[in-house]
C-alpha cells in the first residue's frame, strides 16, 4: 500500500482524503471546521482524527502529503490595466488561471478613491498592467505613482508595457513597495501571454501569502508547497480532459464548481469558430479557462441570485425540480435567511429542492458568462456572424463538483442549466455533452496528485467520477 493524504484548507472546512496509489483506490475522506483564526493545524488535527475513525488510515504512517488552501479568503488579487476589454481582461485571465479571486479590477487611470478601495480590499497581490510592448506608457506610469503613494502593503506584480517596466519598478520601490516584474500579459494587441505572470503569482503565494495567512505550520506538516485550491481544481480539469502520454483523457470538458460564496466555471476545449463563415473578435481565448462568479454563491450570495432572476424564475426552477410538490415559497425570505445563516444545511425535501433551484439559476448565469456569444452584424459585404469568446457548443463532457453535488438531492438536475438553451441561442453553451458528478468530492485531490502522479490521478478520477443522465 502507498497511502497519500490530500488536504484542502478551505475557508469553512478543512477537508482531508486518503488514497492508495498502489491500488489506485480512494480510501476515505473527512473534514472539520477550519481554525484559521487560532492555529490552522488544530482543525487539521481534528479532520485527520475523523479520517482515521472513518477508514482506519493513520496520518502518521502515510507515504506523502499534498495540500491546497483557500483559507482566509483564498488568494485575493486586484487587477489594474489600460483598456478594460484588452490589457485589463488579460490581467484578469492571468489571475484567475493562477487560482486567484479577483476582488477588484480597474481600467485606465486610477485615482485616490480607487486606491482607497484597493486598500480596503486587503488584497494579497496587486497586478499592474497596461499598454502593449512599445505602446502607451503614460497610464501605467500614472498608476504606478498612485500605488507608490498608497498604504498598500501587499506585493505588486508588474506585467505591462516592457518599455515602461524599469521606470514602473523604480517608482514603486521608491514608495517602499515589494515589486515583481514579469513579461507583459498583452505584448501585442492580439497576443495574450499569461503564463509568466501566473508563474510569478504562484511564487508570490508561496513566498509571502503562506506566512501572512498563518499557514506556515500547515506547510511544515505537509512538507511541500501549498497551492491555491482553485489552481488544484483547474489542474484536475485539464488532466481529466487532456490526459497524459500514458493515459487518454475523456475529451473537452466544462466543470461547474458550486460553492457557498462563488461559482467557478472551468473549461478545457480547443478554440474554434462556430463555422467557417464566423468572424472571431475580441482577445484570443485560451484552451484552459477559468471564470469566477463572486455574486452567485448559493449561501453568501443567495440574495443576489434572487435579485438577478426574481421570484418567478426561481419558482419555475422549483416546479421543474419537484413537479408533484404543491407549495408557494417566498424565495426572498428564504434567501435572506441563507445569507444570515451561511452554514445552513437543508433539513427537508423541500429545502433540498430549494437549494437545487438556486443552484440551477446560478449555474445558468455563470455558464452564460463563461461561454462565448454569437451575433449577426451588418458589414459592407452584408450580414455576417460574429463570435466573441469561447465556443462550447461541441464540448463533450460536463462535470459538477462542490458540496451540493455530493450532498444535494438528485444534483444532476443542476447540470441541465449548463446546456444550450433555445431561448438564448446566442449563448454558446454545450449542446449534448456526457455528464458526470464528483460525488466523492475528489477533484481538488485529483489536481494535487496530478503534479506528481498524473497517470494514477487520471485513472482514479475515471474510476470515481459518477456518470449521470441529464438529457
Amino acid at each position: 500500500m502507498s497511502t497519500y493524504l490530500l488536504i484542502d484548507f478551505g475557508s469553512t472546512y478543512t477537508k482531508v482524503m486518503a488514497v492508495d496509489l498502489e491500488r489506485e483506490v480512494f480510501l476515505g475522506r473527512a473534514q472539520s471546521p477550519t481554525t484559521i483564526e487560532t492555529d490552522i493545524t488544530i482543525g487539521l488535527g481534528k479532520a485527520l482524527s475523523n479520517l482515521q475513525q472513518a477508514c482506519g488510515v493513520d496520518p502518521e504512517k502515510v507515504d506523502g502529503k499534498i495540500a491546497c488552501s483557500s483559507a482566509a479568503g483564498g488568494l485575493k488579487m486586484a487587477a489594474i490595466g489600460l483598456v478594460p476589454a484588452l490589457t485589463l481582461e488579460a490581467a484578469r485571465r492571468a489571475a484567475l488561471g493562477a487560482g486567484a479571486k479577483v476582488v477588484a479590477s480597474y481600467g485606465f487611470e486610477i485615482d485616490k478613491e480607487i486606491v482607497r478601495e484597493i486598500e480596503e480590499k486587503k488584497c494579497d497581490i496587486v497586478m499592474l498592467c497596461g499598454g502593449t510592448d512599445g505602446g502607451n506608457k503614460q497610464v501605467i506610469l500614472h498608476n504606478a505613482k498612485e500605488l507608490a503613494a498608497s498604504k498598500i502593503e501587499c506585493p505588486i506584480l508588474v506585467a505591462g508595457n516592457r518599455t515602461a517596466a524599469s521606470e514602473v519598478r523604480s517608482i514603486l520601490e521608491s514608495g517602499g513597495k515589494s515589486v515583481y516584474v514579469t513579461s507583459n500579459v498583452l505584448p501585442t494587441i492580439d497576443t495574450v501571454n499569461v503564463d509568466p505572470a501566473q508563474s510569478y503569482i504562484r511564487d508570490i503565494f508561496i513566498a509571502h501569502i503562506i506566512k501572512a495567512k498563518g499557514l506556515e505550520k500547515a506547510q511544515a506538516y505537509v512538507g511541500k508547497d501549498i497551492i491555491p485550491t482553485p489552481k488544484a481544481s483547474l489542474l484536475a480539469a485539464n488532466l481529466l480532459a487532456s490526459g497524459t502520454e500514458g493515459e487518454a483523457g475523456i475529451g473537452s470538458l466544462l466543470v461547474v464548481e458550486i460553492g457557498g460564496a462563488t461559482i467557478n466555471i472551468h473549461s478545457v476545449a480547443d478554440i474554434m469558430p462556430v463555422n467557417s463563415q464566423t468572424i472571431l473578435r475580441g482577445l484570443p481565448e485560451s484552451r484552459v479557462k477559468r471564470t469566477v462568479e463572486g455574486d452567485l454563491g448559493i449561501r453568501w450570495n443567495s440574495h443576489t441570485i434572487y435579485e438577478l432572476v426574481g421570484q418567478d424564475k426561481l419558482m419555475d426552477a422549483l416546479k421543474s425540480c419537484s413537479p408533484g410538490m404543491s407549495c408557494n415559497v417566498d424565495f426572498k425570505e428564504y434567501t435572506d435567511y441563507l445569507y444570515a445563516n451561511v452554514e445552513h444545511v437543508p433539513d427537508s425535501v423541500l429545502q433540498y429542492n430549494l437549494d437545487i433551484s438556486l443552484a440551477k439559476c446560478a449555474t445558468s448565469i455563470a455558464v452564460e458568462r463563461h461561454a462565448g456569444t454569437l451575433h449577426k452584424e451588418m458589414t459592407v459585404n452584408g450580414e455576417v456572424y460574429v463570435q466573441y469568446g469561447k465556443n462550447l457548443l461541441e464540448v463533450e463532457n460536463v462535470l459538477g463538483t462542490g458540496g451540493i453535488f455530493k450532498y444535494g438531492l438528485e444534483p444532476e438536475r443542476i447540470l441541465k442549466s449548463a446546456l444550450f438553451d433555445d431561448m438564448a441561442p446566442w449563448s454558446l453553451k454545450p449542446k449534448a455533452p456526457k455528464a458526470y458528478l464528483d460525488s466523492e468530492y475528489i477533484m481538488y485531490g485529483i489536481g494535487l496528485l496530478s503534479q506528481q502522479f498524473p497517470d494514477k490521478a487520471l485513472r482514479i478520477a475515471k474510476k470515481y467520477l459518477k456518470p449521470v443522465s441529464i438529457q
